[in-house]
């Protein structure tokens, strides 16, 4: 299967879709729902090759958040796409406005690793949802569930709609030299960087899902096991490898042992068992992050907790690492790993202006029952999302939209939003026939028409 042959084809497809019936776009959707209900044994045993992720973990991270999202959408499908009348002003009576969403046309959705079902298929749907034909480019680390991928859009679609192409950097340069109507991205600020410019030469729109240092505060109001609980869950879910995942925990200074203490518990309850935690990706990426471990030791760094690791089989436990100094690796790069970088803060201005310091993250989270210091810090921070006395959680929500902010990405996904970010949002204006307010305003200019003009300034 040749990348050209197929984008050509795509082309001539996507000009045929603009006129698609909406019911034929829900019977895409359904296909694919029920594909994934019909195949859940096989996402497990792929994802599982990948990462040696728990099957728990598999249905709950992989299907049931792709799930929400296909359902969501089959749901409520004929209700985005119906266009949406705006109201006019005295200035324009005799005229409708409305929004009409068409397809953007041919789309490229290039997905990463560490989810690696979950987060090539949900910009999929949504692609599809919006009638766009796609070439999807599965990670090529993630090799055993991008065959999935592969194996599963061939049963489902033909190329002229929907094809995978596998494969490592090369192909993503050549898919990144054609001319997309709209590219979807999910990976690294740097990766992010590249796509962008390759985007900017064709002039096509882009959704960039990046990530960065998420931070974490949690308030001396807090209640200690119920926040303890939540981070560990969210920390080391998937061995980390999470992009928002709390990357570093500010803690206040006078509950910080006792938190600590009980983070300690939690890793051990939620993850000790050698069934119930996710491998790294690779041995390059263990050893990376043993390495930026160590850098920040030497550095004066002090691992508090560090729970057994095993290099053959990838799996590097849950740690905990405090006063970690500037200019480490785990300090100035997102950590994406199971390592849990913990600092402490005496206010709410000091943990507020050190967040502020980073560039905005993908997420940001905050543990307090006083409401004014949760109130404080969502309005003087700014992350693409927000979640007070919870992590993570906040990605499988398909009515909320998802996305960063500047360093952390552009644009969002999920549900409706997700089928706005593959859909041109067009409007359309229908003025009457023969006398219009507008026609008041054409030259030539007399003193009638200049009271006309001076009307309109002052009171529209």
């Amino acid at each position: 299967m040749n990348i050209n042959e197929v984008f050509e084809k795509q082309g001539a497809k996507s000009l045929e879709l603009r006129t698609d019936p909406i019911k034929a776009r829900i019977r895409r959707l359904k296909d694919l729902r029920d594909w994934i209900l019909a195949n859940r044994t096989r996402i497990q045993e792929a994802v599982y090759k990948d990462l040696r992720k728990p099957q728990e973990e598999v249905d709950l991270c992989e299907t049931w958040v792709t799930l929400g999202e296909v359902r969501k959408a089959i749901r409520n499908l004929k209700y985005w796409v119906m266009p949406k009348p705006e109201s006019t002003s005295l200035a324009f009576i005799g005229t409708k406005a409305e929004v009409y969403y068409e397809p953007k046309g041919r789309a490229l959705i290039i997905s990463p690793w560490n989810y690696p079902f979950n987060l090539g298929v949900n910009p999929l749907i949504s692609a599809i949802a919006a009638g766009n034909t796609v070439l999807l480019k599965p990670s090529e680390i993630s090799t055993h569930t991008s065959l999935l991928l592969k194996e599963m859009v061939e049963e489902l679609f033909d190329d002229d709609l929907v094809a995978v192409f596998t494969g490592g950097v090369d192909v993503s340069t050549e898919l990144l030299k054609l001319p997309f109507d709209h590219i979807f991205f999910t990976g690294s600020p740097r990766v992010g960087k590249i796509v962008m410019e390759a985007a900017s030469k064709h002039l096509a729109s882009v959704t960039l899902e990046l990530g960065g240092k998420s931070p974490c505060i949690v308030d001396e109001s807090v209640n200690i096991k119920d926040a303890a609980k939540k981070i560990a869950w969210g920390k080391w879910l998937n061995a980390g490898q999470t992009c928002v995942a709390p990357d570093y925990v500010f803690v206040h200074e006078k509950i910080k042992t006792s938190f600590l203490e009980q983070l300690q518990k939690e890793a051990e309850i939620l993850y000790g068992g050698e069934g119930s935690y996710t491998s790294i990706i690779s041995e390059d990426h263990y050893n990376r992050l043993s390495q930026w471990k160590d850098q920040a030791v030497e550095a004066g760094a002090r691992v508090s907790y560090e729970a057994e690791s095993n290099p053959e089989t990838r799996r590097m436990g849950p740690s905990i690492v405090e006063d970690v100094g500037k200019g480490t690796h785990l300090n100035e790069n997102e950590i994406f790993g199971p390592i849990c970088m913990v600092k402490s803060f005496t206010d709410i201005d000091e943990a507020i202006d050190l967040v502020n310091s980073r560039p905005k993250a993908l997420a940001a989270y905050i543990f307090a029952r006083n409401k004014k210091v949760v109130e404080q810090f969502k309005r003087r921070t700014s992350a693409g999302s927000f979640a007070v006395n919870d992590t993570v959680i906040q990605f499988g929500h398909p009515s909320m939209p998802f996305g960063g902010v500047n360093n952390s990405g552009i644009g969002k996904s999920h549900g409706r939003y997700g089928f706005l970010e593959f859909s041109n949002q067009k409007s359309i204006l229908k003025q009457r026939v023969g006398f219009t307010m507008a026609k008041n305003l054409y030259p030539p200019y007399n003193k009638f028409k200049r009271l006309n003009i001076d009307f309109l300034l002052k009171y529209f």
